[in-house]
C-alpha cells in the first residue's frame, strides 16, 4: 500500500480575530474615570448572588481569590523589610463574623506564606465548616489569635506595623453591636495605617461615614461600592478579578483593565472630578 503523506495547517483564529480584541482592550492610562462604576448596596449583593447561582461559583472559591488579592495589595503597599516594629512583618488582621471576615482569613494565611508575621483578631467565630477549615488552616501555619482586643491602644501600635480591618462588608447594616462597636472606636484610636477591605467597617454602605474609620487604604472587591467616593485615604486598588464578562455586561460595570495578570488594580481616584450622590456613575 503506498503511504500518503498529508500536511495540512489548522488555524483556529477567526480572521481578523486579534486585531479585534486590541481594538477592544481600553488602556488604563486611557479609561475614563468620569464613568467609573460604584455599586449599590443592592447591586453589590445582586452580582454576588449571581456568581453563586448561575455561575456556579462557590463562597470559598471567591472568598480564596478575594483574600488572595488583599494579600497582593498589603504586600505591594508595605513591603516586609518596610514594617519594622515589633516583630519584622508584624500585623494585626481584624475579622467579623461574616464573609468580609472570611476574605481577612485568607488574606492573614497568604501574608504568612508570604514571610509576613500577622496576628488575627475573630472576636465572634462562626460555626459553618468553611470557616472553621479556614480558622484550622491558620492554626496549623502557627498565625496567633488575640482573645481580645487590648484598650489601650498603645500596646497596639508598638506591636504592630499596620491594621487590616476585614470586620464588615457590603451587607453591613447598622448600627453595629455594642461588642463591635467597641472594637470600631478602638480601632479609630489606633495610630497605624489602616487597610480596609471592601468598606470601612461601619460605613453606610452608600453614604460613608465622616466619623467612622477613616483607612489609609481600600480595596474595593469586585467593583467600588457608592460609599468609596468618600474615601479620602492614600490608595484605592480594585480586587477580585472573577466576574465573568457577560454579567459585567448585565450590570454595567465600567472598570479600568486588570494590568496583564496581575489580579489588583490601583484606581486613579485624584482622576474624578466630584462625587456624584445619585444614581450609578
Amino acid at each position: 500500500m503506498d503511504r500518503i503523506s498529508v500536511a495540512r495547517t489548522f488555524s483556529f483564529k477567526r480572521k481578523g480575530s486579534h486585531r479585534k480584541n486590541k481594538e477592544e482592550e481600553v488602556p488604563e492610562d486611557t479609561f475614563d474615570y468620569s464613568k467609573l462604576t460604584f455599586l449599590s448596596q443592592e447591586e453589590a449583593q445582586n452580582i454576588d448572588q449571581e456568581l453563586f447561582t448561575e455561575y456556579a461559583f462557590s463562597v470559598d472559591q471567591l472568598m480564596e481569590l478575594a483574600g488572595l488579592s488583599c494579600a497582593h495589595v498589603v504586600a505591594k503597599l508595605y513591603p516586609k523589610e518596610t514594617l519594622t516594629r515589633g516583630n519584622q512583618g508584624s500585623m494585626l488582621i481584624c475579622c467579623g463574623p461574616g464573609n468580609n471576615g472570611g476574605d481577612g482569613l485568607v488574606c492573614a494565611r497568604h501574608l504568612k506564606l508570604f514571610g509576613y508575621k500577622p496576628t488575627v483578631f475573630y472576636p465572634k467565630p462562626t460555626d459553618k465548616q468553611l470557616f472553621k477549615n479556614l480558622t484550622t488552616q491558620l492554626e496549623k501555619l502557627d498565625i496567633p489569635f488575640l482573645s481580645y482586643l487590648p484598650h489601650e491602644t498603645s500596646l497596639i501600635n508598638d506591636s504592630y506595623n499596620l491594621v487590616i480591618d476585614a470586620l464588615f462588608g457590603f451587607s453591613f447594616k447598622g448600627p453595629p453591636r455594642q461588642q463591635f462597636k467597641e472594637i470600631l472606636e478602638t480601632l479609630k484610636k489606633v495610630q497605624l495605617p489602616l487597610v480596609s477591605i471592601d468598606v470601612p467597617s461601619g460605613w453606610n454602605v452608600e453614604d460613608g461615614d465622616p466619623d467612622g474609620l477613616q483607612p489609609e487604604v481600600l480595596i474595593s472587591l469586585t467593583a467600588p461600592k457608592k460609599c468609596a467616593k468618600h474615601f479620602k485615604g492614600k490608595h484605592h486598588y480594585l480586587g477580585g478579578r472573577f466576574v465573568p464578562n457577560a454579567l459585567a455586561q448585565k450590570y454595567e460595570l465600567n472598570l479600568p483593565p486588570y494590568p496583564g495578570t496581575d489580579c489588583i488594580l490601583q484606581l486613579k481616584m485624584d482622576k474624578l472630578d466630584k462625587p456624584q450622590e445619585d444614581g450609578k456613575d
